[in-house]
């Protein structure tokens, strides 16, 4: 009889899969070094141009396909297989005797070394930079591409690392949920299992060596992976699962703790193809919208104001008399554009990235934010606008006054992102009439850790004690100035640790259209009072797990 044994990974994507173990494709193979005649690299820069063109529109098309959040992911990686720089690197190896497959393969090894070198924050997308490596290698061998295993009974699927190509087309009837060795709570697979709804734990030490065919059962909630779960395992998640759902389907109405505290429930989206999810799922408004997407369709030119006031209105049509809260362009870091981001910085993340690119392009800045006031016109919605990476009071009057030179007519914000926000929030809300915490990007420069990179996940965990403490300076900040502070980062998608923001002060919730009912479901099980109790008690631990432990404890009256 097989024991049952027990691994915790970080649980990403809530619910539980139980089935056998199937494992994603082997990666393509390293090509061979061979040398090629002068005559031929003409022919063969051809063929590596015809391939990276190739793999574009495929990423394309599978994002047209998959549609929303992981549209915008894939037109993404499909920029960055047609990355200028790296189509020169290739053509120079080939100039000098490389075959097309073998000069693509050594041009992506350099540029992710660089990277990495440098401390990019693309870096850490490690599996998104090799996924479009191999796909480009497999297409100039004329090998296919491994991907998700054939299978006509479902299945768990276990991977290094998922790429977003992968991710996105995952069939949910046949996918029960996925475990990773790599990636972290906010990597792109990450965002888009919760998208899919699908139960998911990354950062899982040993996944790939456990055997195909082996019974697993995942909580994407705990990160917890039980190996060959015995009857008793079995039963009682099956139970848990249902009571869940049960919740689910009776929670319904505004987001409110069980003694009637309101505490709205608002979604992210990208743009308007976002926006039937979050309708259904019954979100109150709009937390964060994204704006990136109309300026990664060319990352040679921005959007016409034209183009943006059409894709504006579509996403504030649909919230009448509701909140929809826009970011400004966050351009920068792993959003590279052509057209307004330094191509030599030595670490884009550290760098001119977000507000600091919009002050250094005005004009950028002038055009979106009167689109912005065109699209509002008529219209009954509360339109609020922020500003990323906002790092002082200086930021936040630059912002401000810029928006008041647009004629903009709105609630004007700032995400607080940077420690130095959370630090000197009052006197940023001097210059803002609200703060929105990004706590991917806040627990990544508090605790200089890659948000991407799996091996330092723990430090990305939003549990942290001092991430913790950082919010709620921010949000007594607020409440002293009498503002709204709410948070629009993943952490807002747990439905435990919601309880533990709006026990600090937290005023909204933003998160993705999947997790809302989730939220709501468990932010009606308590007090006000409960959450402040489970608030402090997390804030006394001295790591995640023991937080998460003690906000539990306190929550389940232990």
């Amino acid at each position: 009889m097989k024991m049952e044994t027990t691994l915790r990974g970080v649980g990403v994507s809530h619910g539980v899969a139980i089935g056998e173990v199937r494992h994603m494709g082997t990666a393509v193979l390293e090509p061979p070094a061979r040398q090629i005649p002068a005559e031929e690299a003409e022919r063969e820069q051809g063929r590596a141009r015809k391939a990276v063109e190739a793999v574009a529109a495929d990423l394309i098309a599978r994002g047209n396909l998959a549609g929303g959040e992981a549209q915008h992911v894939l037109e993404a990686q499909a920029m960055m297989a047609q990355d200028p720089e790296l189509m020169a690197d290739v053509e120079r190896r080939i100039a000098v005797g490389s075959t097309a497959e073998r000069a693509v393969y050594d041009a992506f090894a350099a540029y992710r070394a660089l990277l990495a070198s440098a401390g990019e924050y693309l870096a850490g997308r490690v599996a998104d930079l090799d996924d479009v490596r191999n796909r480009i290698v497999a297409r100039l061998l004329g090998v296919p591409m491994p991907g998700v295993p054939d299978s006509d009974e479902p299945y768990v699927l276990i991977a290094r690392d998922l790429a977003p190509a992968d991710t996105a087309l995952l069939d949910p009837s046949l996918v029960l949920g996925f475990v990773t060795e790599e990636g972290g709570p906010t990597s792109h697979s990450a965002i888009l299992a919760r998208a899919l709804g699908v139960p998911a734990v990354v950062a899982l030490p040993g996944a790939c060596e456990l055997a195909e065919g082996t019974v697993i059962a995942v909580d994407g909630s705990t990160g917890e992976v039980f190996v060959e779960p015995g009857e008793e395992r079995r039963t009682e998640m099956e139970r848990a699962a249902r009571e869940r759902k049960a919740a689910l389907a009776a929670s319904t109405g505004p987001g409110a703790t069980s003694d009637g505290h309101r505490v709205p429930l608002l979604a992210n989206v990208g743009g308007p193809s976002d926006v039937p999810a979050a309708v259904e799922a019954g979100a109150e408004g709009v937390g964060l919208f994204r704006t990136e997407f109309l300026f990664l369709d060319d990352s040679e030119r921005a959007p016409s104001e034209e183009k943006q006031v059409e894709a504006y209105r579509k996403v504030l049509e649909a919230f009448p008399e509701g909140r929809v809260v826009v970011r400004v362009l966050d351009a920068g870091a792993d959003k590279p554009l052509a057209f307004l981001t330094p191509a030599d910085e030595p670490n884009p993340a550290l760098g001119v990235r977000g507000l600091r690119t919009l002050l250094d392009h005005p004009e950028v800045l002038r055009t979106q934010l009167t689109a912005l006031a065109k699209a509002a016109e008529g219209l009954p919605v509360y339109l609020e606008v922020m500003a990323p990476m906002v790092a002082d009071r200086a930021d936040a009057k630059a912002f401000a006054d810029a928006c008041r030179e647009a004629g903009l007519r709105a609630k004007l914000g700032a995400m607080v992102e940077i420690p130095s926000a959370a630090l000197r929030a009052r006197s940023i809300l001097r210059e803002v009439e609200f703060l929105s915490l990004g706590t991917n990007d806040l627990a990544q420069y508090t605790f200089a850790a890659d948000r991407q990179v799996g091996a330092v996940s723990r430090l990305q965990d939003p549990w942290q004690p001092a991430l913790l403490d950082l919010v709620a300076m921010a949000a007594e900040a607020a409440r002293a100035e009498g503002k709204s502070c709410g948070v629009c980062g993943e952490a807002a998608a747990d439905p435990l640790l919601a309880c533990v923001l709006t026990g600090l002060g937290v005023t909204s919730l933003s998160m993705g259209a999947a997790s809302i009912p989730y939220v709501r479901a468990t932010l009606a099980k308590y007090t006000l009072a409960q959450c402040e109790r489970a608030a402090a008690a997390a804030r006394a631990a001295d790591s995640a797990q023991e937080a998460r432990v003690a906000a539990q404890a306190v929550l389940s009256g232990e």
